[in-house]
């Protein structure tokens, strides 16, 4: 009896071992890009610190003046061990991506497997679109921002003068890189509910001035408490949403035009 039942095939010890596998190609990729980016964490920062500069030089103030600080001992190690995470998980997207595609795609259809390789593709680009985004544009404008709200001393006040702690900075600028990140994933998302058939592009659209709502909160709380940022992701999300839309119905077309030949084939096929 306990030999039969050895002798069966167990499906889920399989999908689990597979999970497994999956798993550490993923955190090997992940821990060996984390090596490496360390290596250069400082290089790393100094470049993330560009956009810091940048408002400097929009704030008519004295870039070689400009400097960040920090108050704990530990804290520039740490703040360099973010960093290395942050690039190390960037890097070393493409593999995990690739190890999720391996896991799920042998579940899926051959049709179901060619429509989302599509979208593996098209999920880290918008990414690096919306972080691109912060770092040339959103980032320089949000320091911008603070650094106007700075006092000269004069007869009434005391200089109040801006010195941003280099743990602070880099947590601004990675929040606002990852709520751009999974923003600009909207499209992607509502293309694939679309092509399941869980959303509709009418109600899509029936929604959206709900969503305008839904978009300001979002950023309210992704966003640092500044209304800069705030509209500065919410007006990319609304617009995204509109995009989201025109690719839900862009779907739907394509699946009425497959379904009028696929009634075609068979009104054929039953004549003959």
């Amino acid at each position: 009896m306990s030999g039969d039942l050895e002798d069966k095939p167990q499906p889920l010890i399989e999908h689990l071992i597979e999970l497994r596998t999956r798993l550490i190609w993923s955190l090997v990729a992940f821990f060996v890009a984390f090596i490496g980016c360390f290596a250069f964490a400082k290089d790393l920062f100094n470049l993330l610190v560009v956009p810091y500069k940048w408002a400097v030089i929009w704030a008519g103030l004295d870039v070689s003046k400009a400097e960040l600080i920090y108050t704990a001992p530990q804290e520039f190690f740490f703040t360099q061990v973010k960093v290395s995470m942050f690039g190390a998980l960037v890097i070393a997207f493409p593999v995990i991506a690739a190890q999720i595609y391996k896991f799920v795609a042998p579940g899926l259809y051959k049709n179901e497997r060619q429509a989302f390789l599509p979208f593996l593709i098209a999920s880290p680009v918008l990414f690096l679109i919306g972080a691109a985004l912060v770092y040339f544009f959103f980032t320089p404008m949000v320091m911008w921002f603070f650094l106007a709200m700075q006092q000269a001393p004069d007869q009434n006040g005391i200089a109040i003068s801006l010195m941003p702690k280099v743990s602070e900075y880099l947590s601004l600028i990675m929040t606002l890189v990852f709520s751009f990140g999974l923003v600009f994933q909207l499209p992607v998302v509502t293309t694939l509910l679309a092509r399941v058939g869980l959303l509709e592009s009418a109600w899509l659209a029936g929604k959206r001035k709900y969503f305008i709502v839904v978009a300001f909160v979002i950023a309210a709380v992704l966003t640092p408490p500044d209304p800069v940022s705030q509209i500065g992701l919410a007006l990319p999300t609304i617009l995204l949403y509109e995009v989201a839309i025109y690719a839900a119905r862009l779907v739907e077309r394509k699946r009425a035009a497959t379904a009028v030949v696929e009634a075609d084939e068979s009104a054929g096929a039953g004549n003959v």
